[in-house]
């Protein structure tokens, strides 16, 4: 496996293996994304739109096809210059084949052969990885776990992800799958989770759509997300104790994570994250450093995303730079 921090490393070292430009596409269940991403991390160009996942996979790859066109053509880049494409999506994948297996997220998008898919649409070579994962290698490389070499990336938006790195380098599982971290028990006979079917996954408490679903059984309405962490800031009661659910739930979670895999670096991203900031690390860090083993929670770091709404095109872009010089060292 190609160490993330320095996919490129052939016999002399050298940066010419390097492509000078990726694609990256990021498929959410709310939002589709697209940027063109350079050789040092540099979002050349960025472009986003609603998935609309109910249209079908078809519509949404066609849809998702022209973003990524609309975004070399804004990047002021090349054709020639795109030398790969990377994908971010939702799981359960089958990397190897390329193959959307049936995400949770995107209901209807069963088997879906999204790299064979994309190479035809593009004409060039195409990796898919799950989303959270692609987003840990982008964070990894570019943003916030540069340097580190172990770290664990949550983003917590319309569902929750994971990604996680041991020793510099990516932890991709038997099945190419592992890192669901949000699906991390936090209540055994706990809630139900929309994204897996079983009860009290961490999901099912901090996600964005669940945060908005218990403010909603409180009597607050149809909120976002953002409105109840606002609400809850301001002192309203039924926000708070959705607000302070959310928090526990999350601090539960990463506690666990960070006595399993002692990271010197948690970094937590995601539109629920980007909307909050401190108002969700500060108390989730203070319980994560009091509540962990003491060796791991001190030396776990928590952290904002460095790279915020960019990090899934430059997980992806990340993600097919190491795979292309991978291929490189191989046939060269």
């Amino acid at each position: 496996m190609t160490t993330l921090g320095s996919p490129t490393a052939v016999a002399d070292g050298s940066d010419l293996a390097r492509p000078p430009h990726v694609l990256g596409l990021d498929i959410g269940g709310t939002k589709l994304a697209a940027g063109v991403v350079d050789s040092a991390g540099r979002v050349r160009s960025f472009v986003v739109e609603s998935t609309n996942a109910e249209e079908g996979p078809e519509r949404g790859l066609e849809r998702l096809f022209q973003l990524g066109r609309r975004a070399v053509d804004e990047s002021g880049v090349e054709w020639a210059q795109i030398d790969a494409v990377g994908i971010g999506a939702g799981g359960p994948l089958d990397t190897t084949r390329g193959v959307l297996i049936a995400p949770p997220h995107l209901p209807g998008w069963c088997d879906v052969p999204l790299a064979a898919r994309a190479e035809e649409a593009f004409g060039l070579p195409v990796a898919l990885e799950n989303d959270a994962t692609a987003a840990a290698a982008g964070e990894h490389r570019y943003g916030a776990g540069a340097g580190t070499s172990h770290m664990v990336y949550l983003t917590i938006s319309t569902g929750v992800g994971g990604g996680i790195v041991i020793d510099g380098r990516l932890y991709r599982g038997a099945s190419g799958n592992g890192g669901e971290l949000g699906h991390v028990t936090v209540d055994c006979d706990g809630r139900l989770c929309r994204g897996c079917g079983r009860k009290g996954c961490l999901e099912a408490y901090v996600s964005g759509t669940s945060i908005a679903e218990r403010a909603c059984e409180a009597g607050m309405g149809e909120v976002t997300a953002g409105e109840v962490a606002a609400a809850a800031k301001i002192g309203d009661a039924r926000a708070t104790v959705v607000w302070e659910a959310t928090i526990d739930a999350l601090a539960c979670g990463l506690t666990s994570i960070v006595n399993l895999f002692e990271p010197e670096l948690v970094v937590l991203g995601g539109g629920v994250v980007s909307g909050t900031g401190e108002q969700l690390l500060g108390p989730v860090r203070e319980r994560v450093r009091a509540e962990a083993m003491p060796t791991a929670g001190e030396a776990a770091q928590i952290v904002e995303s460095a790279l915020g709404k960019h990090v899934g095109v430059v997980g992806a872009a990340a993600i097919a730079a190491e795979r292309t010089a991978s291929s490189i060292v191989l046939d060269g």
